[in-house]
């Protein structure tokens, strides 16, 4: 049986630790989909959603931070896309929290459209500019951390 998302290299932004991140997002995703297929309790699709939602804050804060020091000219507009589903993903938990609501396929299906869209066209946007900027993992050794990867292009070399 296939995933609701399958994880391919055309998702795949050519930054290690974004794309790990990204297939983070997706098995999250897919843990959705399958709970709401099994019609597992609220409590189980509410707490996916939950560790989606914060995974998907400190994913956020990992771009925009790396947009913000590589002066990514679509910074602002990409941060506003992020806010937006924040705020989106909160509303939903508290429209859940009064139990009169609960996830659905459609909510899935539209966190499925945001993701790979999201990904597709605007994260695809700023790893031209990360590769352009000198962010380049093959001239880094590979058994150098995506961390130290970072900081070793921040300072210069």
């Amino acid at each position: 049986m296939s995933k609701f998302v399958e994880w391919s290299n055309e998702l795949s932004v050519g930054v290690e630790e974004i794309d790990e991140q990204h297939k983070m997002l997706v098995d999250l995703l897919n843990q959705m989909h399958q709970a709401v297929l099994e019609r597992h309790a609220a409590q189980i699709t509410n707490s996916i959603l939950e560790r989606l939602g914060e995974y998907t804050r400190v994913h956020f804060a990992v771009e925009e931070s790396l947009m913000h020091i590589t002066h990514c000219p679509d910074y602002a507009w990409h941060k506003v896309e992020h806010d937006q589903l924040i705020a989106q993903l909160q509303d939903l938990r508290e429209k859940l929290a009064d139990g009169r609501h609960s996830i659905s396929f459609e909510l899935v299906h539209f966190l499925k459209v945001w993701l790979t869209k999201h990904i597709m066209e605007s994260d695809k946007r700023y790893s031209k500019h990360f590769l352009a900027y000198g962010i380049n993992p093959e001239l880094v050794p590979q058994n150098t951390s995506w961390v130290r990867r970072c900081w070793r292009f921040l300072r210069g070399g």
